[in-house]
């Protein structure tokens, strides 16, 4: 049985048609799948971004002396080992974080990439713009914007770099709401997090054919 297909539309860097180019259904067109997979997707991204950056002294870290503030018994107060004690203001702190925290998450492969095949299928239908070639003359962020504009990506562009292409990539790095991301390092977080997706034909064929 023939794998279903769909045709996306291609443009040049002018804004002009140039032809379509067709692409599994499996991968771009999907309708139906569990929207928790895509959920699961971002909460792995954004939790393996995080830092254990937060820290708390513990009782034995808090400055000051170990001094009995007063006898234990006789003074009519209730008994107390040290300052530092954590029901103290100023003690330590008991079971706060220590700066080890561990956040990293992870996704099986299989749900990762059906989480990537459903975002990209949404974007297909209104965000995802194809492009003949990223092929560029020199290096100019005046010509690649108006190439921008002129294919109509307008908001935050996510360029999909398919390739060693240093022209591409110092003429996208220092304009605004764009970004640039490897075919290989392509995440779900990333296709949500842009307006439009840029892609060249070559590079849709990569990201179809590591989908699949």
């Amino acid at each position: 049985m023939a794998e279903k297909t769909l045709s996306l539309k291609v443009v040049n860097l002018k804004g002009e048609e140039a032809g379509t180019i067709k692409v599994a259904a499996s991968v771009f067109g999907l309708k139906e799948f569990n929207p928790q997979v895509v959920k699961d997707a971002v909460t792995v991204y954004q939790s393996n971004l995080r830092q254990a950056t937060a820290k708390t002294k513990k009782r034995h870290e808090v400055h000051g002396t170990n001094k009995k503030p007063w006898r234990q018994k006789g003074t009519g107060r209730a008994r107390a080992g040290d300052c530092k004690s954590p029901i103290w203001v100023g003690g330590g702190t008991v079971f706060g974080p220590d700066g080890m925290q561990n956040y990293k998450l992870s996704q099986n492969k299989k749900a990762h990439n059906l989480a990537l095949r459903a975002v990209l299928s949404e974007k297909a239908e209104k965000g995802l713009i194809v492009v003949d070639s990223f092929k560029l003359e020199k290096v100019s962020t005046k010509d690649f914007s108006a190439a921008l504009k002129a294919v109509k990506a307008e908001g935050k562009t996510l360029v999909v770099v398919d390739g060693d292409n240093d022209e591409l990539i110092l003429s996208a790095r220092n304009i605004n709401n764009v970004g640039l991301v490897e075919y290989t390092n392509i995440a779900v977080y990333d296709v949500l997090n842009f307006d439009n997706i840029v892609v060249s034909k070559d590079g849709i064929k990569k990201i179809e054919e590591a989908l699949k």
